[in-house]
């Protein structure tokens, strides 16, 4: 069949064609005051930031840093909330704060609709998506997602020790998310590598941060084109032939949305089932608990989801002004913690502890506002699947060695390395 002519080479706009936007100074090292020089890319915050977030919330419920060109990092629940659904005030054209800035002009769509498009923009762009993640049309997916975290763990077999990370939970939602978009499950591994490039690699120097979004974006063109020649029901096709105000979308807002996707349906829940599991392997009374009782599971795993919340967004200051007692400046950033609303004692009682059957739970994992996660029902489908195959067939297990756990860097925070004890 005939290319689309919105998708030829010299039609499509690509990452390294955007202006680089505003730079900054890379800024690492150890960080000096938590309330005046934080850094999320810091070994210290990493590692276990609910300490530096309570001891902020309680002498400095805003604090400010000068690294990334400048930002400020909220604690309070209420304050987060306040930002997230202020929309005037507060763009979402960049949800990832890093060393550089896009331009003003990538507005109101941003690189990644929905997720970086301001109103109006936004609404249409997010009602695109809605059928594709209805609670029926997750439970759809539900039996091949079961089917996928059996063999995973029927490739245990033998084994005393397994990385309940690396060799099981990135593995479900690549497969899931492969399968939803048309894409070789093969690809697995250079998923896992576009994830890294894109939310870990934010303090490289902005030509080699593109370089590498480059490659991203190659791979996605490369699928377009792909269904272009071999039409077949999936989200990539329907991003192809979708229309937004009665015409069909940008090239790069197919592309854009399509990274989304993958991206952010990936980590965030390869995330969440990592550090569910972690906190089951330290936790024996909790494991054994649900072990006992797997009707508590849906609401363990809320529960999971508030204390271990992985996702943090950004915020870009729409003009200066002076905002709860500090003073904003255009373009600062506001990296939006939902995991430190999570943990503020004045939101949710014994904010600190994990209780899995806390019964009032109105927890941000998910985001605030209009950007609420679109996916919200398959990841909890995906985290519940995961947990009920883990507990059935591995009813017992614990840490190997605690001191092996390692954390992924930036604003998306789960286990990359849980070697676990299994038999």
């Amino acid at each position: 069949m005939t290319v689309d002519d919105r998708f030829t080479a010299d039609s499509r706009e690509t990452p390294a064609d955007r202006p680089l936007g505003t730079r900054s100074e890379i800024i690492t090292g150890p960080v000096s005051d938590w309330a005046t020089d934080f850094s999320h890319l810091e070994p210290g915050w990493f590692a276990d930031p609910y300490p530096i977030q309570a001891d902020l919330r309680q002498r400095c419920p805003i604090a400010r840093t000068e690294r990334f060109g400048g930002g400020w990092l909220p604690t309070r629940y209420e304050d987060v909330a306040a930002i997230a659904y202020d929309t005037e005030r507060f763009s979402s054209r960049s949800i990832i704060m890093s060393n550089f800035r896009p331009p003003s002009e990538l507005a109101p769509a941003g690189g990644s609709p929905p997720i970086s498009s301001d109103p109006p923009f936004h609404h249409d762009a997010r009602k695109l998506l809605l059928p594709a993640f209805t609670r029926t049309a997750v439970s759809g997916q539900e039996p091949a997602t079961r089917a996928l975290c059996h063999s995973l763990i029927d490739g245990f077999e033998g084994r005393d020790v397994a990385d309940a990370a690396r060799d099981y939970a990135q593995h479900i939602p690549m497969r899931v998310i492969a399968d939803m978009l048309g894409f070789p499950p093969q690809d697995g591994p250079r998923f896992r590598e576009f994830v890294e490039n894109t939310l870990e690699g934010i303090n490289l120097p902005p030509e080699e941060r593109m370089t590498r979004m480059e490659a991203l974006f190659d791979y996605l063109d490369a699928q377009i084109r792909d269904h272009l020649d071999n039409r077949r029901e999936d989200l990539t096709t329907y991003l192809i032939d979708a229309e937004l105000r009665g015409r069909k979308l940008d090239p790069s807002h197919v592309a854009g949305t399509m990274a989304l996707l993958l991206i952010a349906g990936i980590d965030t829940t390869w995330s969440a089932i990592g550090a569910s599991l972690w906190h089951l392997a330290k936790t024996p009374e909790d494991r054994r608990r649900l072990v006992a009782e797997p009707r508590l599971l849906a609401t363990a795993m809320e529960e999971f989801l508030r204390a271990y919340a992985p996702v943090t967004m950004a915020r870009l200051v729409q003009h200066d002004m002076h905002w709860r007692g500090v003073d904003m400046k255009a373009d600062d950033w506001i990296l939006l913690s939902f995991p430190a609303a999570n943990r503020d004692p004045a939101q949710f009682d014994r904010a600190g502890e994990i209780v899995i059957d806390r019964q009032v739970n109105r927890h941000a994992a998910f985001g605030l506002g209009i950007h609420r996660c679109v996916g919200s029902h398959l990841a909890r489908m995906e985290l519940r699947v995961a947990l009920e195959v883990w507990l059935e067939r591995i009813p017992w297990f614990t840490l190997e060695d605690p001191s092996a756990v390692t954390w992924s860097a930036g604003q998306i925070r789960g286990p990359r390395t849980l070697p676990l004890r299994i038999r």
